[in-house]
């Protein structure tokens, strides 16, 4: 049709991705067209979607309302953004999802004097928006009230360093580092309990494909599809975990 019009969206590629609508293909092919057309590393921005809409034949709604670049027409709406992260996690594009969390770091954003007049609020909060458009390119939104700093703390815990709870019942580490990373660590305290784990994650050989080795308390513990699975334990005492990465195993 004459006055169709094509665009890619953010979040729509991302969560075909985390609701497992697409097949393996097609979430590939997702991301890497959100890599192409919304990722912009010089610009630190994961747009939402491109190009904004400005005097288009069809009302795509509310979004409208804003020029082009700004919030969710065409800027960095974070939200999205994070869930981008997360989706490139779960496919196990681990050099890229911690990139990722990098360009979306508040701090960054204002690490250099030009960045600072560049992106003009608080470097210390996460914005709920970046604008996507000259002349404001770079140019932070609103901040304090998003909820896009909860969905941050969780995809750079969960997705990226891999640390979760499953059913309840079991502590998973399954990380989605760089292969450059040579190590991390977390200490992790069960939610309404004082038991602490502490975890630490080596990479001695330089790769961070799977889960190769784990001990816990000095036990040693059998790595389960390239995962470590830890006995969930509310005993209010603190837990030693040693995880080694390396190649192998299948991350289910």
């Amino acid at each position: 049709h004459e006055n169709r019009e094509c665009r890619i969206d953010a979040l729509a590629q991302a969560w075909s991705v985390l609701s497992g609508v697409a097949s393996s293909e097609r979430a590939e092919a997702a991301m890497d067209q959100v890599e192409s057309q919304l990722i912009s590393d010089d610009e630190r921005l994961v747009r939402l979607l491109t190009p904004p809409f400005v005097d288009t034949p069809r009302d795509p709604g509310y979004i409208r309302g804003y020029v082009a670049g700004v919030r969710e027409n065409g800027g960095q709406y974070t939200h999205a953004a994070t869930w981008v992260v997360r989706a490139m996690a779960q496919l196990g594009r681990r050099d890229r999802a911690a990139a990722l969390l990098d360009l979306l770091n508040p701090v960054l954003h204002a690490a250099t004097p030009a960045g600072c007049a560049r992106y003009l609020v608080e470097p210390y909060v996460v914005a709920a928006d970046v604008y996507g458009a000259e002349p404001h390119v770079g140019r932070g939104g609103w901040t304090w009230y998003t909820g896009s700093s909860g969905w941050l703390q969780r995809v750079a815990l969960e997705s990226v360093l891999g640390v979760q709870i499953e059913e309840g019942e079991v502590l998973v580490v399954a990380p989605c580092i760089p292969d450059d990373w040579p190590r991390f660590s977390v200490e992790w305290r069960l939610p309404g309990d004082r038991t602490t784990y502490e975890i630490v994650v080596a990479n001695p050989g330089g790769c961070s494909a799977a889960v190769v080795a784990v001990t816990m308390d000095g036990e040693t513990l059998v790595p389960c599809a390239g995962r470590a699975r830890l006995p969930l334990r509310r005993d209010g005492a603190r837990h030693q975990v040693e995880i080694t990465l390396g190649e192998g195993g299948t991350k289910a």
